[in-house]
């Protein structure tokens, strides 16, 4: 049989028990969300049409009486800033942003002091004396400037309060204590007025003062009934703070000493049963989440997974879950507050800013966009796929642009379309058409919408959010000319998202019910999740964000984090009353944002288990495979094996392609025979292979006009006046548009000039000493085959060597290394294992170039070997045979034949259709 919940119950008592005129009734109730569910338990007691009762929330009913409209935070704090500059003089106003830091502070102080009918007066000289008693052994000659302005504060706020309360009271308009004071001031006005209407407050458990005090007069006149709903297990333990407010008011309030207390009910003691679940971080919980569902909606039709609550303890884990959630969620229905500060809108309206911003402090003439902010924007999962923008950013990357001009930005003339001029459009108009443009944009966005598909109806409620946000600073920005530059904007827009919040619409009786804790009230469900229950979530701990300290809000009866945390426990165990099957999720991480110790909660529910629950607790942690990283392992098919023939006798086997082989298979797999490539990415900072690239081009357009004839000490001079500006010229070839006269970039210019210059110097040098050279070629292309019985088909060996030179009689062949090489590292004892080690990368290459010169060097003597920049004090540095002590650099023909076995060897195993591309880990 289905368990009565506590509406089901309101409803008979109102249909069957009372027997009100449905005309004469106000229900009042904590919150709005449960009137729709209280009007469907209606129609389960009243089979016929009928005029429903008046159904409000409290806050509804509240301003009803005070006759003062509310207005959300934003507005709340535009208001207060106008009272604020007009309070103070120009040369000590605070701008917005500075203002809003403590302004939202003292906003929820001017509310908890009116709600709890607090004497505002008394409240801020209380204030003001413990500041100046903190400094009272401070003669006036020694207070600081930052020490009188505090004062000058706590001075300032009761006029603050008085001016902004008349201010908004001569508008009708208010902020929710400053409505709950004005109700009590006219609730026996209220209660005169009223004639055979009958108030039924149901439901509640904490109250504030004013609250109290409406009740109370109502319920002394005769004109209401309050019914609670409180279990006798809390009420008659006189420890447990989920009854500490129905104890307070069941012993303080005068009417209870004559009449009876309702309800109190007997439910949770009836048979539970309690999963405890850990699990480790947020997304592990969403996975939970998703399994748990997923049970229950095999077993339920998606009218009873309405029954089913899942109640997040922090709002942050809504997109995870909601990207959790298994098919068979065929809908749900979405009732909490959620943080405009994580909305993916807001993130992409936020970037927008960043872009302009950036580029307007940077030079506001040539309007500068700094790359990144570019591709951020442009990457923005909401906007990418409507924004045509390929050609802006394979421009970016190729030209290698950390900055781009607005003009070059606007010159792409091709498939241009209105996201993109509206995103690039100037920010030098005034801050209100700025809001145009970007109100503009959401209203592109919003048509390009599928509002069929769930996900785009997600994004639609956080565009909506962001929109009423935008036309709210419209609003302002139309009535206050202060506002008049980007960077007042964009602070103006950063605090204001702060205070907004993102309302989910849905089908409150159909499908599963995702809400937050204070949305649950009133409400029961036989399955309940509980997400996030860790200290800090739940409850959400000892944060106090006031101006008031602990003991004085003791003291004069404002709530502490005592008070918030009976109300925080009433609303848990609220949850668990008529459920049945209850499910409670913590992180069992101690460490990061989301961590922190398992709630008192699930302690409490441990300690003072009762006989009819069970308690199972378990920890599910993510799945670790036995292995935590399998090598990848790709076998040569009949495809792949034409590929590698086709390289092989056309294209040829670079030095580098086999040393990569060596290395990596996989890496050769996916370079060589796929042909893919990284992707061309914008270098702030010049990465050392493109640094090498630099040096290489520089050395070879300065040696390139004296090839074929001896060097100089002459020629190298002039190679040395001219290098600076060859360098530069290669820079710019190179490094495209990026920046090369300041930070990071700026040194590597320095270095490269300095490894020129050191390497001309070193050639002027050996010269000096005697040496002639000549150079026969610089970055040249080789290419010999290799043909050999051992191999199936002729090999092609190719690639491209740095220098060739006859110095002293005899060939060199040099290739040039920009990072740091040891001559030991190009020493060889013996053949074995040369092209199975990759020590032995160095040597493979410039044995190649030695194979692949051989039938040009003719009868002249062959070296081969390495010029490295970073080692420069060594020299050329040749390959040699070392046996003993003895280095014999020469490469002979005997070399070569010991070297091409080995080489043979390898491509024999690249061709072998046996032996897979396995990655080495």
């Amino acid at each position: 049989m289905t368990q009565a919940s506590f509406l089901d119950k309101l409803a008979n008592y109102i249909v069957n028990e009372r027997q009100y005129s449905f005309s004469d009734i106000i229900i009042v109730l904590p919150n709005k969300r449960a009137k729709i569910f209280l009007l469907e338990s209606f129609k389960k007691h009243l089979k016929d049409y009928f005029f429903a009762p008046k159904i409000v929330s409290v806050e509804d009913f509240v301003q009803e009486i005070s006759g003062v409209r509310n207005i959300d935070n934003v507005e709340l704090l535009f208001e207060f800033f106008e009272v604020y500059s007009s309070l103070t003089v120009s040369d000590k106003r605070q701008d917005f942003e500075q203002f809003a830091n403590w302004a939202k502070t003292l906003l929820q102080d001017f509310n908890e002091i009116d709600r709890y009918l607090i004497n505002p007066d008394y409240v801020f000289s209380y204030l003001k004396d413990i500041e100046v008693l903190k400094r009272w052994d401070l003669s006036p000659n020694n207070t600081t400037e930052i020490i009188d302005k505090q004062l000058e504060f706590w001075d300032c706020l009761p006029n603050y309060y008085s001016k902004f309360y008349n201010h908004l009271l001569e508008k009708k308009i208010g902020y929710q204590g400053l409505i709950y004071r004005e109700a009590v001031k006219n609730i026996e006005v209220f209660s005169s007025m009223m004639k055979e209407n009958k108030v039924v407050f149901a439901g509640f458990n904490a109250l504030n003062q004013a609250e109290e005090k409406i009740i109370q007069h109502l319920i002394s006149q005769n004109k209401a009934e309050i019914l609670w709903d409180i279990d006798e297990v809390f009420l008659r333990d006189t420890h447990h703070d989920a009854g500490l407010f129905a104890r307070r008011f069941k012993d303080q309030w005068n009417y209870y000493n004559t009449n009876q207390f309702q309800w109190i009910v007997n439910e949770f003691s009836k048979e539970k049963n309690i999963e405890i679940i850990g699990t480790s971080k947020s997304i592990g919980q969403a996975k939970i989440v998703s399994q748990i569902i997923e049970e229950k909606s095999a077993d339920l039709s998606i009218d009873n997974l309405s029954k089913v609550a899942l109640v997040l303890g922090d709002e942050n884990l809504l997109i995870p879950v909601l990207h959790s959630l298994p098919s068979t969620v065929g809908s749900l229905n979405i009732t909490m507050g959620y943080s405009s500060k994580n909305n993916p809108v807001q993130i992409l309206v936020a970037k927008l800013f960043k872009m302009h911003s950036h580029a307007l402090k940077r030079n506001s003439e040539s309007y500068l966009f700094y790359y990144k902010d570019v591709l951020e924007l442009l990457s923005n999962p909401i906007i990418e796929t409507y924004v045509n923008a390929s050609d802006l950013i394979n421009l970016i990357k190729k030209n290698n642009y950390t900055f781009i001009t607005h003009n070059r930005v606007t010159s792409l003339k091709e498939d241009r379309n209105i996201f993109f001029n509206i995103i690039f459009k100037k920010w030098d108009e005034k801050p209100l058409e700025i809001l145009q443009n970007i109100k503009e944009l959401l209203l592109l966005i919003k048509d390009e919408l599928n509002h069929e598909k769930e996900e785009d109806k997600l994004v639609k409620t956080f565009l909506y959010s962001i929109f009423k946000t935008i036309n709210q600073l419209m609003s302002y920005c139309s009535k206050n000319s202060y506002v008049n530059s980007v960077e007042i904007l964009q602070s103006l827009y950063k605090q204001v998202v702060d205070l907004s919040e993102v309302s989910f619409e849905g089908e409150p009786l159909l499908g599963l019910q995702v809400m937050g804790v204070l949305e649950s009230r009133v409400l029961d469900f036989e399955t309940v999740i509980i997400t996030s229950m860790n200290e800090g979530k739940f409850p959400s701990g000892k944060s106090n964000n006031s101006f008031i300290p602990y003991d004085i809000k003791r003291e004069i009866g404002l709530p502490t984090f005592k008070e918030k945390d009976a109300i925080y426990s009433y609303h848990f165990y609220h949850l668990l009353l008529r459920a049945k099957n209850i499910y409670l999720l913590y992180n069992t991480e101690n460490e990061g944002l989301d961590g922190g110790e398992k709630s008192r909660f699930i302690t409490q529910l441990e300690v003072e288990k009762r006989n009819s629950h069970t308690i199972s607790h378990r920890i599910i942690q993510p799945f670790i495979p036995n292995i935590a990283y399998q090598s990848m392992e790709i076998g040569k098919t009949e495809l792949v094996l034409q590929r590698l023939k086709q390289i092989a006798t056309e294209k040829g086997f670079s030095p580098s392609a086999l040393t990569t082989y060596i290395r990596n298979p996989i890496q050769f797999y996916f370079q060589r025979v796929l042909s893919i490539r990284e992707v061309e990415e914008v270098e702030e900072n010049i990465a050392l292979n493109t640094l090498g690239t630099i040096i290489h081009g520089a050395l070879e357009e300065l040696y390139k006009p004296y090839l074929n004839q001896f060097l100089s000490v002459n020629i190298i001079d002039q190679m040395i006046a001219s290098a600076n500006n060859e360098i530069e010229k290669q820079f710019k070839e190179v490094y495209k548009e990026g920046e090369i006269k300041k930070g990071k970039n700026l040194l590597a210019f320095e270095v490269a000039k300095r490894n020129i210059y050191n390497f001309l110097n070193d050639e002027k040098k050996t010269i000096e000493n005697g040496d002639a050279v000549k150079i026969l070629g610089l970055e040249v292309s080789l290419e010999r085959y290799l043909d050999d019985a051992r191999l199936p088909y002729p090999v092609k060996i190719a690639g491209n060597v740095d220098r060739i030179e006859i110095r002293n009689a005899k060939l060199r062949i040099i290739d040039y290394k920009t990072g740091k090489v040891e001559a030991r590292s190009l020493q060889l004892k013996d053949w074995t294992g040369l092209t199975t080690d990759i020590k032995n990368d160095k040597i493979i290459q410039l044995l190649c170039y030695a194979f692949m010169f051989e039938e040009k060097a003719k009868d002249l003597e062959v070296e081969v070997g390495i010029v490295s920049f970073k080692n420069m004090k060594s020299g050329f540095m040749p390959f040699g045979i070392k046996e003993g002590r003895e280095l014999d650099s020469k490469i002979t023909s005997d070399t070569l034949e010991d070297f091409k076995k080995e080489l043979i060897e390898l491509i024999l195993e690249i061709l072998n259709p046996e032996i897979d591309f396995k990655e080495n880990v």
